[in-house]
C-alpha cells in the first residue's frame, strides 16, 4: 500500500506509529507549510500528494480538508478514509463526494470513529424506520471555541449542562470538531434530520462519553461508550485513531474485520 495522509496534528501524529507497525508509513503527508518539516514525507499541496501516487488516502485534518480535497482525491480513483464524517452534514459536500467517488470508481470510507454498534444500527435501519437519540458528553473545556463558549461560562459549570439540542445535521455543522459521532450515527441509521442529538458539558466527565438508543419495531439498541480524550486534543476521543488504523488495516489485508 502507498498511503497518503492529510493532516498531522494530534490525530495524525498518534496514528503514525500504528501505521508504521504494519508497514503503512505515508508516502506523502499534506500539511500546512509551517508543519511540513515535522510531518513524514511532508508536502504542502494536493498536487504534490497526488504525485506520490497513493493507493489510499486518510483525511485527519477537519471538515475543511474533507470539502477541499475529498472530491479531487475520489475523482482520481483513490479511496479516501474520512475522519471528518461531519462534513457530510452539508448536503452539497455529501453530493460532491458521492458524485466524485462514483465518477472515479473509488470508495469513500467512513470509519466508526469514537462510536460503536454501527453494524447493529445499520442492520436495524435496513429492516425499517428507526428512531435514534444520541448524547455526547465531554468536559467543559472540550467545548472551548464552539458556540457553547458564547452561551455558557464553561469553566464555571458545576453540574452537567446541556449545551445543545437539535438534529444531527445541526450538531455536525455547529460543532464540526465535536460532533462527528452524531453524523456517523445519522448516516448509519435514521438520517441527519431524524437523529436527535444532545451535547453535554459535564465537569465530572473524565473523558468523552457517547451514548445512543435506537428503536425500530419491537427492537431496541442501546450503546454507551466512555472514551479517553486524545492527548493534545480534548475534543477528540482516542478511539478515533484506532478506528482510522482499523480502516487502513482492512484495506491492506485479505480479511476485513
Amino acid at each position: 500500500m502507498r498511503l497518503g495522509l492529510i493532516g498531522f496534528g494530534a490525530i495524525g501524529s498518534a496514528l503514525l506509529p500504528m501505521l508504521e507497525r504494519i508497514g503503512a508509513a505515508p508516502v506523502a503527508t499534506l500539511v500546512r507549510i509551517e508543519r511540513v518539516r515535522e510531518a513524514p514525507a511532508g508536502v504542502t499541496t494536493l498536487a504534490a500528494l497526488l504525485m506520490a501516487r497513493p493507493t489510499l488516502v486518510v483525511e485527519a485534518a477537519g471538515q475543511g480538508a474533507a470539502r477541499e480535497y475529498g472530491p479531487t482525491i475520489l475523482g482520481a480513483g483513490i479511496p479516501l478514509v474520512l475522519a471528518s464524517v461531519g462534513a457530510l452534514a452539508d448536503p452539497g459536500v455529501e453530493r460532491d463526494l458521492r458524485a466524485a467517488a462514483e465518477a472515479g470508481g473509488a470508495r469513500l470510507i467512513l470509519p466508526s470513529g469514537a462510536a460503536g454498534g454501527l453494524d447493529a444500527l445499520s442492520a436495524m435501519a435496513a429492516s425499517g424506520p428507526v428512531e435514534v437519540e444520541y448524547t455526547g458528553t465531554k468536559p467543559p473545556l472540550a467545548w472551548a471555541g464552539t458556540p457553547a463558549e458564547a452561551a455558557f461560562d464553561l469553566p464555571a459549570l458545576k453540574a452537567a449542562t446541556v449545551i445543545f439540542k437539535g438534529t444531527a445535521r445541526e450538531a455536525a455543522r455547529a460543532y464540526p470538531k465535536n460532533a462527528n459521532v452524531a453524523a456517523t450515527l445519522a448516516l448509519a441509521g435514521a438520517g441527519f434530520e431524524a437523529t436527535r442529538v444532545r451535547l453535554v458539558a459535564d465537569p465530572a466527565a473524565k473523558g468523552n462519553g457517547h451514548a445512543f438508543t435506537a428503536r425500530s419495531g419491537g427492537s431496541t439498541l442501546s450503546v454507551t461508550i466512555e472514551n479517553a480524550a486524545l492527548p493534545g486534543n480534548a475534543k477528540t476521543s482516542a478511539a478515533t485513531v484506532g478506528s482510522l488504523f482499523r480502516a487502513v488495516r482492512n484495506e491492506m489485508g485479505p480479511v476485513s474485520l
